[in-house]
């Protein structure tokens, strides 16, 4: 990924917490989150955070957003790679795009400095503008980025659930989010459209969609 001007060497104390939500070529439930191939031994897909909640040094996080699309062939946990694209939050301002940056690449530790090694090409990398809605109850979720993206999702369901509880696991194996105390609320693809930097995608209805709560933290310790 590309390096953010005046980007430091030193890392400082840093907590994030917030949510996370897909929109895949799986079939639903995702196998990823299983520690499982995908359902075509391949998938397109497109990860989208919200910050919530958190700091990196002295600079404020909640709010910022981001966005990662991407191809996998295999099974990932088993070291089949990704090619992926990345928006950051183009709202950042540059304390905020550094911590963005160095955060999301790995570079400050955390969750994703495990994670991006799988990363074997990444074809762009953009600020832009990117809206994110989570509903309260988590009945939907949806991305858009003007031009390039448009993707949602709604909380699965089925003739024997309880229609007043979501549809849940906890302690998944494949977390795409890392460790979590949260559960997995799974759910079904609505809009699954992207084009940019090479992934040109049409997601049809009724494939996997889920959300994470997430939280990472750094610098990892010597």
């Amino acid at each position: 990924m590309t390096h953010v001007p005046g980007a430091s060497a030193t890392i400082p104390e840093w907590r994030i917490s917030g949510e996370w939500f897909d929109v895949c070529s799986c079939n639903a439930p995702c196998p990823c989150t299983m520690a499982q191939a995908p359902t075509y031994d391949q998938c397109d897909f497109l990860f989208a955070y919200r910050i919530n909640e958190g700091f990196y040094g002295s600079t404020a996080m909640k709010g910022l957003k981001v966005v990662m699309l991407a191809n996998l062939e295999g099974n990932v946990w088993d070291g089949g790679p990704v090619k992926a694209c990345v928006f950051f939050d183009a709202s950042a301002d540059d304390a905020q795009k550094e911590a963005l940056e160095a955060i999301f690449t790995g570079k400050a530790g955390g969750w994703m400095k495990q994670f991006i090694p799988a990363v074997r090409e990444v074809t762009g990398v953009e600020f832009a503008e990117i809206a994110v809605e989570i509903d309260s109850d988590l009945e939907r979720w949806k991305v858009s980025i003007p031009g390039k993206v448009e993707a949602s999702g709604e909380a699965l369901t089925g003739p024997t659930a309880d229609p007043s509880k979501r549809v849940q696991t906890f302690n998944p194996p494949g977390s795409e989010v890392g460790p979590t105390d949260g559960p997995v609320t799974w759910g079904k693809s609505l809009v699954g459209k992207w084009n940019a930097f090479g992934f040109d995608q049409n997601i049809p209805a009724g494939q996997n969609s889920k959300h994470i709560p997430f939280e990472w933290h750094g610098p990892d310790a010597e």
